[in-house]
C-alpha cells in the first residue's frame, strides 16, 4: 500500500540513529550484568530521578500517545480522567504507604510479596496471571507499531511486527532492566520534543483555547460537568469515574502492577524508591497537555472528523494525520521516532517484567528450584526471547479489538483489579489469611470472566464498552474484597510475629533521616493538591 507520509532522507537518518542508539545503550551496559539482580533489577542502584522518569514512560507507550489522542478526539477534556483521577493519588499512594513493604521486604516481585503475606498458591495464581497479562498488553505496543509502520512508511504489518520485535530483543537481552530503563528515560524526552509541535501548532491554527470554546460541542469541553447525563461523551456516570477507574484501576494498576513497581524496586535506598512514583506523578499531570489538545485539534482542523459517530479506528488515526498535516521532513521524523519511543517503552516494560517474574516466581519456583544465580540469569534472557515471541503471537488478538485503549482496560479489569482487592487487605489488614488471599483473588477474576461473558452476549448493557470496563473492574474487586474477608473469618490466622514488614499495623514505623524537603509525604501531598486544582479547573 501507498504510505500516508512521505519520508526524506534526514527523516530516516533521524529514525535509524534512534534505534541504533537504542542497540547501543544495551550491548554497552552488557558488561555489567553479572548477577541476577544487575538484569532484573539494575543491582537496585539506581537515583530516584531516573527510575522516576522510567516508572512514567514504561506507561507512556503505545495506548498513552494513540489511544488517548483517539479518546480525546471521542470524549473531548474527559479523557483526563484518566490522569488527574486515574493515576495521581494511586501513584502517591504506592509511593507513601506501599513501596516501604515492597522495598523494605527486599522482594524481587510482586508475586514474591504475595508468598510472604500469604501462601505460596497465592504467588503462584499472581504469577501465571501476571505473565499472561504482560504479553497480551506487549501485544499492544508491537501491533500499534506495525499499523504505523503501515499508515506512514507503506511497511506490512508482519515485517513491521518483526523489526520492531528484533529492536526491543537486542537491547533488553544485553543490558536487561538497566538498558530498558535508561532507554526510557531517553524516550521521555524524545515524546515531548516529537509532539510538543503539534500542539503548538495545532492551538495557533484553531485560536487557542477561546478557539476551542467556540468551535466545540460544549459536553467536550468539561470533564465532571456532563458526568451521569444524557449528553456526557464518556457514556459513564461518577460512580464508574470515581470508584471504577479512580479506585479500583488505577489503584489496581499502579500499585499492583509489577512492571511498574519493578522501576521503584531498582532504586539505590528505600526513600528513592518512595520517591519514585511520587516524582513521576508530575510530569504524569502534564500529559495530556500532548494528547488532550491534539485530539480536540484534530476536531476542528481535520476534514476526515467533520462527521459525528466516527468508527473507533478512525479515531485511531488521528495524531498521524495531524503529523501529516502540520510537520515538516525532519521535524516529521523527530514525531515518528517519538512514537517509535513510546511503542518500544511499552513494549519493553513488559517484556522486562515478564522475564523477571518468569524466571523467579514460575521457573524458579515450580521446574527448577535451588539452581545457581548464574543459571536464572541465564533463564532471564531466554524468557526475553521466548516473551518477544508470544507478544509477536498476542499481536494478532489485539487486531480484533477496534479500539486500543478498550483493550487495555479490559485486561486490566480482569488481572489488576482484583488484585488490588488481595493487597489491599493484605497489607492493612492482619486478619487476612493465606488461603483468604488465595480464594479471594480466584474469584475475583472468575468474576471478571463472568461479567465480561454476560456483557458479550448482551445479558448487560452498558452506554459503551469503556463503561462496561470501569464497571467489571468494580465488581471483580468488590468479589476479591469480600471473598478474602470471608474466607480469612473461617481459617487459620498466621502469628502476627511472622507478619511484621509485611502489615501497615505491625510494622514499626521509623521516622525518615531525610531533611523534610526530601519526604515523600511532602511532594505526595503537594501533587495531590495540584491534581484536585486542575480538576477543578477543568470540570
Amino acid at each position: 500500500m501507498d504510505p500516508v507520509i512521505a519520508l526524506n532522507a534526514v527523516d530516516y537518518a533521524i529514525i535509524g540513529g534512534y534505534i541504533l542508539v537504542m542497540i547501543f545503550v544495551g550491548y554497552s551496559l552488557k558488561k555489567y550484568m553479572k548477577t541476577g539482580e544487575d538484569f532484573f533489577l539494575s543491582g537496585r542502584s539506581l537515583p530516584s530521578w531516573i527510575t522516576g522518569l522510567a516508572f512514567l514512560s514504561a506507561n507512556l507507550g503505545a495506548l498513552e500517545v494513540i489511544g488517548m489522542v483517539a479518546n480525546s478526539a471521542k470524549y473531548g477534556i474527559a479523557t483526563v480522567h484518566f490522569y488527574w483521577v486515574g493515576a495521581i493519588p494511586a501513584m502517591v499512594f504506592l509511593g507513601i504507604f506501599m513501596m516501604p513493604f515492597y522495598y523494605g521486604s527486599r522482594v524481587r516481585t510482586v508475586p514474591e510479596y504475595l508468598k510472604l503475606r500469604y501462601n505460596e498458591a497465592t504467588r503462584g495464581l499472581n504469577a501465571i496471571s501476571f505473565a499472561i497479562m504482560t504479553v497480551l498488553m506487549s501485544g499492544i505496543s508491537l501491533y500499534a507499531m506495525a499499523l504505523l509502520f503501515k499508515l506512514m512508511l507503506g511497511w506490512s504489518l508482519t515485517g513491521s511486527i518483526l523489526f520492531a520485535a528484533v529492536v526491543v530483543l537486542l537491547y533488553v537481552f544485553w543490558g536487561g532492566l538497566s538498558s530498558s530503563i535508561y532507554n526510557e528515560v531517553i524516550q521521555f524526552f524524545l515524546i515531548w520534543l516529537g509532539l510538543l509541535p503539534i500542539v503548538f501548532l495545532g492551538l495557533k491554527e484553531v485560536g487557542g483555547f477561546s478557539g476551542f470554546v467556540a468551535k466545540l460541542k460544549e459536553p467536550l469541553l468539561h470533564s465532571v460537568k456532563y458526568l451521569g447525563t444524557s449528553n456526557n461523551p464518556l457514556g459513564v456516570d461518577w460512580f464508574g469515574v470515581v470508584f471504577g477507574l479512580g479506585f479500583v484501576l488505577s489503584f489496581g494498576y499502579w500499585t499492583t502492577d509489577f512492571l511498574v513497581v519493578q522501576r521503584a524496586l531498582a532504586s539505590k535506598n528505600i526513600n528513592s524508591a518512595r520517591m519514585t512514583p511520587i516524582i513521576a506523578s508530575f510530569p504524569k499531570m502534564l500529559v495530556p497537555i500532548i494528547v488532550v489538545i491534539p485530539g480536540l485539534v484534530a476536531l476542528i482542523v481535520l476534514p476526515e472528523f467533520s462527521q459525528a459517530g466516527l468508527p473507533a479506528t478512525e479515531y485511531n488515526s488521528a495524531l498521524i494525520l495531524l503529523m501529516k498535516h502540520y510537520l515538516p521532513n525532519g521535524i516529521l521524523g523527530l514525531a515518528i521516532t517519538a512514537l517509535l519511543a513510546s511503542f518500544m517503552s511499552g513494549m519493553a516494560g513488559n517484556v522486562t517484567a515478564f522475564n523477571t517474574i518468569w524466571t523467579y516466581d514460575i521457573y524458579g519456583t515450580y521446574i527448577k528450584k535451588g539452581k545457581s544465580d548464574s543459571h536464572y540469569l541465564k533463564m532471564g534472557k531466554y524468557a526475553t526471547i521466548f516473551g518477544i515471541v508470544i507478544s509477536i503471537g498476542t499481536t494478532y488478538i489485539v487486531r480484533s479489538f477496534p479500539n486500543l485503549m478498550d483493550y487495555m482496560q479490559l485486561v486490566f479489569s480482569f488481572f489488576n483489579a482484583p488484585l488490588f482487592g488481595t493487597f489491599l487487605l493484605g497489607m492493612f489488614w492482619r486478619g487476612a489469611t493465606a488461603w483468604g488471599g488465595f480464594f479471594g483473588l480466584l474469584v475475583g477474576i472468575l468474576t471478571a470472566a463472568g461479567h465480561y461473558i454476560l456483557y458479550k452476549f448482551g445479558v448487560l448493557h452498558y452506554a459503551s464498552d469503556m463503561a462496561a470496563n470501569f464497571y467489571q473492574a468494580w465488581w471483580a474487586w468488590l468479589a476479591d474484597f469480600v471473598v478474602t474477608i470471608g474466607v480469612s473469618l473461617l481459617t487459620k490466622k498466621r502469628d502476627p510475629a511472622e507478619l511484621k514488614g509485611l502489615v501497615f499495623g505491625l510494622t514499626p514505623r521509623t521516622k525518615a533521616a531525610v531533611r523534610w524537603l526530601a519526604r515523600p509525604e511532602v511532594w505526595g501531598s503537594l501533587a495531590i493538591i495540584i491534581a484536585v486544582i486542575l480538576n477543578i479547573i477543568f470540570w
